[in-house]
């Protein structure tokens, strides 16, 4: 035998001996798992340097081409290859930051990042695991022998037994393509199949998607990207009773309010409430909780059940929780909660606990709705909470009797309260206060990203303790007294819904701070007695913050402006462009009345009005920066050519027109007067108009 073919014959042999020490379930089970990036949004990373890094390239062109049969393409981005990004960061930061940057920049909560490394000990990719699991993403690595230090930073490992560098690297292509044939055949098991290359015609395109912080009430950024847009919350869940009385004396032996009179109205509570919100949304919704065999617990599943909540029941062995809330002139005075004592969840055994497994795995998104009764305590629970937080994004909202956040959760969502609970910190309402406050609960909890709700001032949205956090504030409702309860649960369902459709947790918490503020605007849990619209589409239900929202706050202000006997005054327009003209105007009517609403028109009303080419500007974005002047108190946007049904709403006391008016009848007067107001005109401010200003930049 030559010295050649030994040596040939040496390398087969250790190839053959590396081979069969494959884990090939695990294998297959991450081609099933690249299958499913092709329905629900999210993406594989891949990263290697050298014979890795072509290797790591091999397979994104696999994903995003084909392998073997025809199907759609799957978002696969093999990070060395991008090249000014990789010098770049290379030459800035360092070598060891070159592939956990982009990560940082392209990973969502979710996403899959596959590292491959012959030694495991590439410190770049080591950087790139920690960066990963910082951002949500579920981390594999593909390393040569074990231990290493990269199979201990990753969720799971598939490693090569082998001597030779270059045999672990054959190994990896033949992981390679094992992969992407287990992928192939998970397409096709579901009949997800595309046409040949040659005989490929335009394909409907999606539709539209927005940016954050996106209109409420619009399909979300990604939901067309697949189905796995369902949600899964997991939590104790209670009935939820709500008095409505009134106060008109105090008590003659004891300084209490006496409530006579009223209505009493049941609804879900707790993780219930939390997964009618978001059912509401148009998802599909699966809770997981323990009910009672009890009449209230049978109230429940029938509240449920008419809100199109599937259930799964781990039992509860003992009753299900009643809390009610003594409520008159729109403010609570007392809350009773009738069972303190938690009973012990699991009675339903082993199978129930499967049955929550299923749908865990399938989950686009998973949301822990923590009252601290249990639920998300119960041991075998929370290992499966543990594996599915590796598989998509899991948002947990904490309760201060609660359990600890499950390994990998993605985003924690404490009040500012529960979070000064949580770091046993003394403090404040105060910014300052807040950011500190998540930042105790990130390193208590962390690694871990923290969005802290701060009641009416929005969330900050801390994703590494020791840099500066993303602040989201939010518009106190106007007017009126507004009933912020399930507002936490409405905020944590519609962010865990935005990180299944794909958004980043920055822009999922910019969504969810304004989705929240529509619900609180629209009623609260009031707005649960009216049922939804359904326009087929995700979001159905949920309450439009433009206009919906924003003309009834601007009615309940008027309304309690006008019960304390102030004085309302309104000011119509298109303010298209707005200028030094339209700020002086609304400066002058603010000074009239104790309140300024604009009368704004529609986009519809400015084209009847000037024709095609106006409005400029949208009423969405003149809406904005209207109420961004410290003069306008509130907007009403109405789509007829006079402002006479928003008039009749408001009822202002004083209608006010600009000096260009001076003179002339003014068309709203006879409709101001007969509601007992007084149209006035203010000083015109001459060489300001929208007109003009036009004209000017298109003569440029």
């Amino acid at each position: 035998m030559t010295a050649d073919t030994s040596t040939a014959t040496d390398y087969l042999e250790q190839l053959t001996t590396a081979l069969p020490e494959l884990d090939l379930l695990r294998v297959a089970d991450w081609g099933e798992r690249l299958a499913q990036l092709g329905t629900d949004g999210r993406r594989l990373l891949v990263a290697g340097n050298g014979g890795s890094a072509a290797q790591a390239q091999h397979l994104t062109a696999e994903l995003v081409g084909r392998f073997q049969t025809e199907r759609p393409p799957i978002s696969a981005l093999s990070l060395h290859a991008e090249t000014s990004s990789v010098t770049a960061i290379s030459n800035d930061y360092g070598y060891e930051q070159v592939f956990a940057r982009q990560v940082r920049a392209h990973a969502r909560p979710g996403d899959i990042v596959l590292l491959m490394s012959g030694s495991g000990r590439s410190a770049n990719l080591l950087c790139a695991a920690e960066a990963a699991r910082e951002v949500g993403a579920v981390t594999w690595a593909l390393t040569g022998p074990a231990p290493n230090p990269l199979a201990t930073l990753v969720d799971e490992t598939v490693t090569v037994t082998a001597e030779a560098l270059s045999t672990v690297q054959e190994c990896h292509l033949v992981v390679v393509h094992l992969m992407c044939a287990a992928m192939d055949a998970a397409v096709a098991a579901r009949g997800d199949t595309a046409p040949d290359a040659g005989d490929r015609t335009p394909s409907t395109p999606p539709p539209s998607s927005v940016s954050s912080p996106e209109p409420v009430g619009e399909r979300p950024s990604g939901a067309a990207r697949g189905d796995r847009t369902n949600l899964v919350v997991v939590g104790d869940a209670f009935l939820d009773r709500d008095h409505l009385g009134r106060v008109e004396r105090v008590a003659s032996d004891e300084p209490a309010l006496v409530v006579t009179g009223g209505t009493t109205h049941i609804r879900p509570g707790g993780a219930a409430l939390a997964a009618v919100l978001s059912a509401r949304q148009g998802y599909p919704v699966t809770l997981v909780t323990a009910l009672g065999q009890d009449t209230v617990g049978d109230q429940l599943r029938t509240l449920l059940d008419e809100a199109r909540v599937k259930v799964v029941d781990l039992g509860l062995d003992g009753p299900t929780a009643v809390k009610t809330r003594i409520r008159a002139a729109g403010r609570t005075l007392m809350m009773l909660d009738e069972h303190d004592v938690c009973p012990p969840v699991g009675r339903e055994g082993k199978a129930a606990l499967a049955t929550a497994r299923g749908v865990l795995m399938e989950a686009g998104s998973v949301l822990v709705s923590d009252y601290g009764r249990g639920v998300a305590a119960h041991t075998g629970l929370r290992s499966v909470l543990a594996e599915a937080a590796r598989r998509s994004p899991l948002v947990w909202d904490p309760h201060p009797r609660g359990a600890v956040p499950v390994p990998h959760t993605a985003v924690v969502t404490p009040n500012n309260r529960e979070a000064r609970m949580v770091a046993s910190l003394a403090g404040g309402d105060t910014l300052s206060d807040d950011v500190e406050a998540a930042r105790a609960v990130a390193r208590e909890w962390g690694p871990i990203q923290v969005a802290l709700t701060r009641h009416e001032h929005g969330a900050v949205l801390l994703a590494d303790a020791d840099l500066p956090p993303l602040v989201i504030p939010t518009k106190v409702a106007a007017g009126g007294k507004t009933d912020p309860c399930g507002a936490g649960d409405f905020f944590a369902g519609h962010l865990a819904a935005m990180l299944a459709c794909g958004q980043l947790p920055s822009e999922a918490v910019a969504s969810a701070v304004e989705a929240a503020s529509a619900y609180v605007a629209a009623g609260g849990p009031r707005s649960l007695n009216n049922p939804p619209a359904d326009d087929g589409s995700p979001m159905t239900g949920l309450p439009s913050a433009k206009p919906a929202a924003s003309t009834q706050g601007a009615i309940e202000l008027a309304d309690a402006v006008h019960a304390r006997g102030g004085t309302v005054v309104a000011a119509g327009g298109c303010f298209d462009l707005l200028h030094a003209g339209h700020v002086r105007l609304l400066e002058q009517a603010r000074q009239l009345g104790d309140c300024l609403i604009v009368c704004l028109n529609s986009d519809d009303s400015i084209s009847r009005l000037k024709g095609p080419s106006r409005p400029i500007v949208p009423a969405a974005q003149r809406t904005l920066v209207l109420e961004a002047l410290a003069s306008v108190d509130a907007v009403v946007v109405f789509d007829e050519d006079t402002p006479e049904a928003a008039i009749r709403a408001l009822r202002p006391a004083i209608w006010v027109k600009g000096g260009d008016y001076a003179g002339m009848e003014i068309p709203e007067d006879k409709l101001v007067t007969s509601l007992g107001g007084r149209t006035v005109v203010v000083p015109f401010v001459a060489g300001w108009s929208t007109s003009s200003l036009i004209e000017s930049a298109r003569t440029l």
